[in-house]
């Protein structure tokens, strides 16, 4: 087991250094420079870059990129000077965070109930509702579902706040929005296992044993159906995290996705690689703690590891 485990750290850093080295060459094929604009003087412009390193050798700004990077240093921001990357990722990130980890527990909770709820109930109504659920939940992007529920459930009902403040309540449609599409996702997948499972042998060997049907689900079916959703979670929850920029401009949310857009289009090289690479870090370690926790919870995979050496 230990093998396995430093064998996907060791992927683990591969991957971040590949991604931090794309993103740097990225951002140095990117046409212009963040000091375009034409009422600065020449000299300013000449000492603004060199402050931030930006008239040394390419290779030479790569060396230093990685080595701030092997010590946590992200660099300091240009459109906001005097802001380390850091400091603006720590402000930024609880908010997005706080809306991402609570669609996460919405779209995980009910999309495994929806999707054994469509199971147990195969070509029949409540199957087709929760087909109809995830298709509105994949065809609707977030740029349009976001508008909608805040103008039924905001605007027109008055139900909920329409944007963020300090209060839990005012999560809630953002949350909600943010979780559809993985709860979409989740209930297929979940939908498709349990059917699979529920065809195998040792199903019908329940059943002639006499087991009733909530200890057959609850025991047999549940238990090995959601295997496959398990490997998708780190994905899932990092993709949550990261794909909330467009619902932190439509419910006003001060989280990290609006840094990320300003720093793109002010081209703040040192924020777009620091906050690429903390959202790098992240997947990779959602991915990382799934590959680990699925090594502990299926053994075939360990011994797979070792008779691929």
């Amino acid at each position: 087991m230990l093998k396995y485990i430093f064998k996907r750290i060791c992927y683990a850093i591969i991957t971040l250094w590949v991604i931090a080295t794309l993103t740097f060459g990225l951002m140095k094929a990117l046409p212009g420079d963040p000091f375009h604009n034409p009422k600065m003087s020449p000299a300013v412009k000449e000492a603004l870059t060199h402050k931030y390193g930006l008239d040394k050798p390419v290779i030479e700004q790569y060396g230093i990129y990685m080595r701030n990077l092997l010590k946590g240093d992200l660099g300091t921001s240009i459109k906001y000077p005097g802001r380390s990357v850091n400091q603006i990722i720590a402000e930024g990130f609880p908010k997005s965070f706080a809306i991402g980890w609570r669609a996460m527990v919405f779209a995980v909770v009910f999309g495994l109930i929806f999707g054994i709820i469509a199971a147990l109930n195969h070509e029949k109504i409540l199957d087709y509702f929760v087909i109809f659920i995830a298709i509105i939940g994949v065809s609707v992007p977030s740029i349009v579902m976001g508008p909608f529920l805040a103008y039924t459930f905001g605007v027109n009902l008055g139900w909920l706040p329409v944007t963020v403040d300090n209060s839990q309540i005012s999560l809630l449609l953002p949350s909600l929005t943010l979780g559809l599409g993985t709860l979409a996702f989740i209930s297929r997948l979940m939908r498709t296992t349990t059917l699979e499972v529920l065809g195998q042998d040792y199903i019908q060997t329940a059943k002639a044993k006499g087991l009733n049907k909530t200890q057959i689900v609850w025991k047999h079916v549940i238990r090995n159906a959601i295997m496959p959703v398990v490997t998708v979670l780190g994905p899932l929850f990092a993709g949550i995290i990261t794909g909330s920029i467009v619902i932190e401009q439509v419910f006003a949310v001060a989280g990290l996705g609006g840094s990320f857009v300003s720093s793109i289009l002010e081209q703040d090289y040192s924020m777009i690689m620091g906050i690429t690479i903390f959202y790098a870090v992240l997947i990779i370690l959602s991915v990382l703690v799934v590959d680990i926790a699925y090594g502990f919870i299926d053994p075939r995979l360990r011994i797979s590891g070792k008779g691929g050496k």
